[in-house]
């Protein structure tokens, strides 16, 4: 069962999805259903032998295209709607035992390609408002399953995060004429402590007001607003960009590092969003090698981040794992 609750005090919607209690649960390598079936074995996802990336609808959704009505009956003050929307998993290699790290940079650009596929599809349906492209990776973050993959989530309204992102940057464009996005890259270029790494394309940075300890943001350099905007040159800097930020998070202590991954592009409603810019977000949550940071009270209750670190310390840590990266196109 699932629907939309409207929450009157942070004025936002959640989702209900009691069908998502019995998803699969970090089962056994040789019952993983992302892997690709084989003769004679185990049935999974993908009935194929074998594979390149794979897109499919979520088995376990928060959302679907033709929800049931809601369970419970709406009142003035407590607004409910089904549940509808888009859930699909992104599968990104037939290996089970690869990250987004491991893998070649070219099949991170076909990757690329893939998002760029999906968000311009999933933005064509006329109830969709925001296509949320994202990778929750790590125990530590609360996968279900290994097998490297990624999620989209197309909501029928602007998530409140977007949303107040959204504002921002029509403030800031209000008041100076300015891209918020833009005068951020511009402040950190300047600084240059916070930077990581970039390209031609692309600056990957851990930003002033970072909230966890290696927070890193990658920013697109041209002002566009979504993947579809993306020239074929754009879309490879961004896999290679990608591929170094990957690899240098797994070096810093020599494990195969948790993050979640989101990227933030403007919404699929139809509506004039140019003062918005497209860039992703990585919200890891090692603080040192043996150390989680969790969101406690000030974080989950008053929504102001502690960080018991300096932005400018820890980019120069990642910034030390940077390595040229070796590719085939």
């Amino acid at each position: 069962m699932s629907e939309l609750r409207w929450n009157p005090l942070m004025g936002e919607w959640l989702a209900t999805a009691t069908q998502r209690q019995d998803r699969t649960f970090l089962p056994p390598a040789n019952f993983c259903p992302l892997c690709p079936t084989a003769p004679g074995g185990f049935p999974t996802e993908i009935p194929e032998a074998t594979y390149d990336i794979v897109v499919f609808e979520n088995r376990f959704p928060s959302l679907s295209p033709n929800p049931p009505a809601a369970a419970i009956e709406a009142s003035e003050l407590y607004p409910v709607r089904p549940a509808q929307g888009e859930c699909e998993v992104i599968v990104y290699t037939p290996n089970h035992n690869s990250t987004l790290a491991n893998e070649p940079v070219e099949q991170i650009y076909k990757l690329v390609q893939v998002w760029t596929d999906r968000f311009r599809e999933l933005s064509q349906i006329e109830f969709i408002k925001y296509v949320f492209i994202f990778e929750n990776k790590g125990e530590a973050i609360g996968v279900t399953l290994h097998h490297p993959h990624g999620q989209i989530y197309a909501y029928p309204f602007v998530p409140p995060r977007v949303a107040r992102e959204l504002q921002q940057s029509r403030l800031h464009q209000e008041k100076t004429g300015n891209c918020l996005l833009c005068d951020i890259l511009t402040e950190e270029k300047n600084d240059g402590r916070r930077i990581v790494t970039e390209n031609e394309s692309f600056v990957a940075y851990i930003p002033f007001f970072a909230r966890y300890p290696y927070e890193l943001h990658i920013a697109a350099k041209r002002h566009l607003q979504d993947l579809t905007q993306f020239s074929e040159a754009e879309q490879l800097n961004l896999a290679l960009i990608l591929k170094q930020t990957l690899v240098a998070f797994d070096k810093l202590f020599n494990v195969s590092f948790p993050y979640m991954m989101v990227l933030h592009q403007q919404p699929s409603d139809g509506n004039n969003y140019d003062y918005y810019h497209f860039h992703l977000e990585f919200y890891p949550p090692m603080r040192t090698a043996t150390k989680l940071k969790y969101l406690a009270g000030s974080e989950s209750g008053a929504g102001m981040f502690i960080n018991d670190t300096l932005a400018e310390e820890k980019a120069a840590e990642l910034r030390g794992h940077i390595e040229p990266i070796v590719r085939q196109i």
